[in-house]
């Protein structure tokens, strides 16, 4: 047995230390409204229920998604990063992370960690003041699914050459440092930015912008993988998955959108017909547009397109209206498009075009939501009034929002995996890059086809430098 170092012993010893932590927390029931209370509802209990599941279908949703688009030696090692992030988030958000994003504000900043420690005193409050016909428990697992979807958006563009253990560390910090700030400053009565006037009803800025910028600091960070430098065309381990990862997103993203109305209530209605019309509009402009640029209908460009104007609509869902969400899903569609044919003419080695997709994405949605928000469709009490309308002021509210966000989101991402990268080693090595981090990072062993091999091969393109000269004609993986 191999001598196991400090820091391969510490993750499991802090699991454990929370563990220890969490047996002294005392169990609760949850709260039953009173007289004088607002009552829950049993509709909008059920909807909130099911659109959490759909949230967290997301996630498996998007490991297909990016698993299938990368090398198919790195396939699994891209697919369990993203999976990763529902153990990791999924206990830190209970220990501290709720507390940090919706516990009691802290100067409109961030949240008291000791409001909701450990889930303490989730259950003995009524319900949250945006959503009071649920249990509050039932809004913070809902919210749960967001904070674990986010971090591993950010795979997508360091695949195929970031350690695992190092993005293990990312998530936990990115967790507590981006995502729990950012979902304070936006979704709390008292964050600063809600105290603005920006508006976000499903995560643009919170999700979307914040996954995009750290993925642009972890492209900067990491730097190239050699495939790139040598511009070596890699082709889509799978196609299907992208399929498959595509349809799992875009039935999950109804729970993620549609549930954001934390109700079963006309305003979910709205957010559901504005995310499915956004994605088809943005779907078939991305397919169209690649072919106004000398190129063929692809599978892929459906796939992305789609994906993008999902992310766009994001942020407006409930507050514009259904036929306004083409000109979103468009829009998004081709300013990401363009963005991605920039970047590949620079040296950034964004592997799954994170940046251009989410993070310009979600600053699309974000700024014609406030064009486009309409008190008409979402009937809130001083809620947005977009400039289509009439209300110039606040798009400018939500530009300046978004400059902040992308702002804070870059540089502490930025310093995030500068931190990680000094402490422990951030890439793999150019050897463990070649061989395929399923392989080095997972020991999984990937099928690549079957040859016939004769006797005195001693490599097949390069495939088995490891190996000696074969002795006997035989059947070989590779």
């Amino acid at each position: 047995m191999r001598k196991l170092t400090f820091k391969q012993v510490a993750p499991f010893l802090i699991l454990c230390a929370v563990a220890v932590a969490a047996m002294f927390i005392a169990p609760a029931a949850d709260f039953a409204p009173g007289e004088g209370d607002p009552q829950y509802s049993s509709s909008d209990i059920a909807w909130v229920l099911v659109s959490a599941a759909l949230v967290f279908l997301m996630t498996p949703g998007l490991a297909f998604f990016y698993g299938g688009m990368v090398h198919r030696k790195n396939v699994i090692s891209t697919m369990i990063k993203s999976v990763v992030a529902a153990g990791v988030v999924g206990v830190l958000w209970i220990a501290v992370g709720f507390s940090l994003s919706f516990g009691d504000s802290i100067g409109g900043v961030i949240g008291d960690p000791r409001t909701f420690l450990f889930f303490s005193g989730v259950k003995s409050h009524a319900a949250w003041p945006a959503a009071t016909s649920i249990p509050l428990t039932l809004f913070a697992l809902f919210q749960l699914m967001f904070a674990i979807i986010t971090p591993g958006l950010v795979v997508g563009a360091v695949a195929e050459r970031i350690r695992f253990t190092a993005y293990i560390l990312f998530i936990a910090l990115f967790s507590l440092l981006v995502y729990a700030p950012l979902a304070h400053w936006s979704w709390h009565p008292d964050g600063f930015l809600a105290k603005m006037g920006a508006w976000d009803f499903a995560g643009g800025t919170v999700v979307h912008i914040s996954a995009g910028c750290a993925a642009l600091a972890g492209a900067l960070v990491l730097k190239r993988r050699k495939s790139h430098i040598e511009k070596r065309e890699i082709p889509p381990a799978n196609v299907p998955y992208v399929l498959i990862g595509t349809g799992l997103l875009w039935f999950g993203w109804f729970g993620f959108n549609a549930g954001s109305a934390v109700g079963a209530t006309p305003l979910a209605v709205n957010a559901f017909g504005t995310t499915n019309t956004a994605a088809a509009a943005a779907g078939l402009a991305w397919m169209f547009f690649d072919v106004l640029k000398g190129k063929k209908p692809s599978v892929l460009g459906f796939c992305i397109g789609a994906v993008v104007g999902l992310v766009a609509i994001t942020p407006a869902a409930g507050y514009v209206g259904i036929p306004q969400s083409i000109v979103i899903g468009l829009v998004g569609a081709l300013i990401s498009n363009i963005v991605i044919g920039i970047k590949q003419k620079s040296t950034l080695d964004d592997t799954l075009d994170v940046f251009p997709c989410h993070g310009v994405g979600g600053m699309v949605g974000m700024l014609l939501t406030g064009v486009f928000a309409a008190p008409l469709v979402h009937g809130i009490s001083g809620g947005p009034h977009g400039w289509f309308y009439g209300n110039p002021a606040f798009f400018f509210t939500q530009l300046k929002a978004m400059s902040i966000v992308v702002a804070y989101a870059f540089t502490v991402s930025f310093l995030i995996f500068k931190f990680i990268n000094f402490i422990l080693p951030l890439r793999v090595t150019s050897e463990e890059e070649e061989l395929g981090l399923d392989a080095t990072q997972h020991d999984e062993k990937y099928l690549q086809g079957t040859l016939l091999v004769t006797p005195g091969t001693t490599s097949i393109n390069g495939k088995f430098k490891e190996a000696d000269v074969i002795k006997e004609s035989e059947v070989v993986n590779f």
